[in-house]
């Protein structure tokens, strides 16, 4: 696969910062499942804590991601769960560490009133276009 294509402003349309309005490439196109803030023994990590929850839960996207051969770098989609919109700066902060501000995908934050555990701050799930 060649490095995607991104679109932060088609036209007509106002530019995006937080990321790319459109995100296109060619290769296999993988889903990943909501990811939580839980370690590898299925413990919380970082409850009451959106900063440590976001670090989890892009740990665990970037140890799913490398069992389909991909990286952060195929990564075309992301959409973020949260239960409060207050703690999107911590779910960026997170994103900052494994994806460079040239390199943002499309992108979609919702607000939900709950998670599958109330102790659960945020979900976040992802689509790659890996390699053939």
């Amino acid at each position: 696969m060649s490095d995607p294509t991104r679109i932060p402003a088609p036209a007509g349309v106002a530019p995006a910062t937080q990321y790319a309005h459109v995100v296109m490439g060619t290769g296999r196109f993988v889903a990943f499942s909501g990811q939580l803030p839980l370690d590898e023994d299925g413990e919380l990590v970082g409850e009451g804590d959106p900063a440590a929850q976001a670090r989890q839960v892009f740990e665990n996207l970037r140890r799913c991601l490398a069992a389909a051969g991909a990286g952060f770098e195929n990564v075309v989609k992301l959409t973020c769960f949260v239960t409060d919109m207050a703690h999107l700066p911590a779910v960026r902060a997170a994103r900052a560490t494994h994806i460079p501000d040239d390199r943002l995908p499309a992108s979609s934050a919702v607000q939900v009133s709950a998670l599958v555990r109330p102790e659960f701050l945020m979900e976040i799930e992802a689509f790659a276009v890996v390699p053939e």
